[in-house]
């Protein structure tokens, strides 16, 4: 993933209506949710889930699709993959870890 391509990611991310229905959608899986059922669920009108559905459209961090006169939204999972892999594609020095080493330091660490 190139680092613009994260930056766009990252700031679409940076809200917490948009972060809220991504999480959501996650949760739905593959299957994703209709539009309506996603301002149901995080009790919104529907005018204002609909800017915050475009910008995580625009960020590539959802895919739609057309079902009869729903729309149906879901996360695109391999544009959160690659903003993860981008995100730790450095992680501690190119050796594997795994996350008790990092469990033990933040444990450590709030002492």
């Amino acid at each position: 993933m190139e680092t613009n391509t994260a930056l766009e990611a990252l700031a679409a991310l940076a809200h917490a209506v948009r972060l809220a229905v991504f999480r959501l959608l996650m949760q739905a899986g593959p299957e994703g949710l209709p539009a309506g059922r996603i301002a149901e669920l995080l009790d919104m009108p529907a005018s204002s889930l609909s800017f915050h559905l475009k910008e995580l459209h625009r960020a590539k961090l959802l895919a739609s699709r057309q079902e009869g006169r729903s729309i149906i939204y879901m996360a695109h999972f391999e544009t959160m993959n690659g903003l993860l892999g981008y995100l730790t594609q450095n992680c501690c020095g190119g050796v594997p870890c795994t996350p008790a080493p990092f469990c033990n330091v933040v444990a450590e660490s709030n002492q």
